[in-house]
């Protein structure tokens, strides 16, 4: 069975949607998705795109997606990178290299656009993904770590 990936469409928004929570269920926070079908087709199809999918397949039928989008970094003279958000292959098609499928199409088009670095983030304790990362070339970045602000705390930082 070969996998294909092709660039997300309009008619992929509720697949996405339902990768999405199917990836924060994973991820223990099934409860976390605000998102919508429609608020996710404005962000990647409309007006001004927030982001850019990408859609993993065999035999037609969808089994996995990627979500990116560019980053900046002044060390880099400016260049931008490709943050890669969400990544997901559904159970039933994992071990079968569609996640692998999905790194590689990615940094091609990282490479593609000139783009100087290839970024995401993982769950320290989501083992197998830090392995397969790891087999895949990435190093971790351990002195870094991720900082968040968000709804009240959010509200209270901008002074409202």
């Amino acid at each position: 069975m070969t996998t294909t990936i092709r660039a997300a469409r309009p008619s992929d928004s509720a697949t996405i949607l339902g990768f999405v929570r199917e990836l924060a269920a994973f991820e223990r926070e099934p409860d976390a998705v605000h998102a919508t079908e429609p608020m996710l087709a404005e962000a990647l199809f409309g007006e001004h795109p927030a982001a850019e999918a990408v859609i993993a397949e065999r035999d037609g039928m969808a089994i996995g997606f990627a979500l990116f989008f560019a980053n900046f970094s002044t060390w880099t003279g400016g260049r931008r990178g490709l943050y890669l958000e969400d990544l997901y292959v559904t159970p039933t098609a994992r071990g079968g290299g569609v996640g692998k499928a999905l790194l590689v199409h990615l940094a091609g088009i990282a490479r593609d656009r000139g783009w100087a670095r290839f970024e995401w983030s993982v769950l320290d304790w989501n083992t197998p993904a830090v392995e397969f990362y790891r087999a895949m070339g990435a190093q971790p970045m351990a002195e870094w770590t991720v900082q968040r602000v968000s709804g009240e705390a959010l509200e209270k930082l901008a002074g409202r």
